[in-house]
């Protein structure tokens, strides 16, 4: 038996990447999968909805900057080093395939010890500080985007292999009328998906929420909102109201096993960038107009991602200041301009369709997630079959 454990989480971005290699592996046998993640938060739940086995060690966040609680989230880091020395000393497992996030270092570092190979997965274009930490003692670095390399010492650019981002084999087979259906919407007209990131961003509510009367006149919108929409201004409580009666607007708070479909049904994707958004996105062939979170909110790997996929035709960017409704609304209505197969629109679902199909395919152990599925494989010292 091969046994393989995951790990990584905090956030969708770093679980559902995982959850399509663990897919790409599930027709064997002769594997056994299990995941380490935070013992708090969402992590659990995402995994085990997989049908994934789920262990919980505690987890501290690594932040880049002074904090009294670095000084607590040292003994979470140290507790949950040893909680994953425990569960890695009595399941064995052949190889750890870490997918990033502060809950992923202590379970890399455990393994490390323990002797079993490790290796580790980039989602974004610039390597954040799990990955650094945990590539010091990978066996494998594998990584999204080709530049990403540039990023490390050549001592472990040779331990480099790029990838892509695995994506869920659902969003390449999902059925459009399935997600319209489960949404609600029965207007012809042209779909707009707004994704925060599977928390919700509330700025990005509130942008949204600010253009729904100019939106909802010539598009119906669905909106996953994380559920921040708590303390609007009665402004704009009724314009969500008015448009939410009308089916023009359909709001939920998580959109979880339907994604696929849903992101089937949208003409086009108003989103934060996170890894996961963008190329599931590009995996559907979806445009986009992707808001990153600016640096400072963030170590700006969502300004990063959000940049290459514009340099290559497939979102329009709008960030900081300018991210804003007057620019929004003439984006979007920009791109719907000119005849069916023609428009901005169209010219952009075909070049983010190019960078889907390059990382992945429609079967579930193909493209991306099979290349990963092959290479823990060998790390663990079987052949793939």
């Amino acid at each position: 038996m091969i046994r393989i454990a995951f790990t990584g989480g905090g956030t969708g971005g770093h679980i559902f990447p995982g959850i399509a290699v663990a897919r790409a592996l599930a027709d064997r046998p002769d594997v056994e999968m299990f995941w380490i993640g935070s013992s708090s938060g969402r992590d659990r739940d995402l995994v085990t909805a997989a049908g994934m086995e789920f262990s919980g060690v505690p987890s501290g966040k690594l932040r880049r900057y002074f904090s009294l609680r670095n000084v607590l989230d040292v003994f979470r880091i140290l507790a949950g080093f040893f909680a994953s020395l425990r569960i890695l000393r009595k399941r064995r497992p052949d190889v750890l395939f870490s997918k990033g996030g502060f809950v992923s270092v202590p379970p890399c570092y455990a393994a490390r010890f323990l002797g079993i190979p490790v290796v580790t997965h980039e989602c974004d274009f610039s390597p954040g500080l799990a990955t650094k930490l945990n590539a010091r003692i990978a066996a494998r670095i594998l990584l999204s985007y080709t530049e990403t390399r540039d990023f490390f010492s050549p001592a472990l650019q040779e331990r480099c292999t790029v990838t892509g981002n695995p994506v869920r084999p659902e969003f390449f087979h999902a059925s459009a009328e399935r997600g319209r259906r489960f949404a609600g919407v029965d207007s012809p007209d042209p779909v707009i998906l707004v994704l925060g990131g599977s928390s919700g961003a509330e700025s990005v509510n509130r942008l949204v929420f600010s253009c729904l009367p100019a939106l909802c006149s010539k598009f119906t919108v669905i909106h996953q909102t994380g559920g921040k929409t708590n303390g609007l201004e009665p402004q704009l409580q009724s314009a969500v109201q008015e448009w939410q009666a009308k089916k023009r607007y359909f709001p939920f708070s998580f959109i979880a096993g339907e994604m696929p479909d849903v992101l089937a049904a949208a003409d086009l994707v108003l989103s934060r960038s996170g890894a996961g958004a963008v190329w599931e996105s590009a995996a559907a062939g979806k445009p986009m107009v992707l808001l990153p979170l600016e640096k400072g909110s963030s170590r700006g790997d969502q300004v990063e991602n959000a940049e290459w996929f514009a340099r290559r035709g497939a979102a329009a960017v709008l960030s900081g200041p300018n991210a804003n409704p007057e620019n929004l609304i003439r984006t979007v209505c920009g791109l719907f301009d000119g005849a069916a197969g023609s428009r901005p629109l169209d010219k952009m679902a075909a070049a983010s369709a190019a960078l889907g199909s390059g990382g992945e395919t429609a079967g579930p152990a193909a493209g991306c997630a099979g290349k990963i599925a092959e290479i823990l494989l060998t790390a663990a010292g079987r052949e793939c079959k």
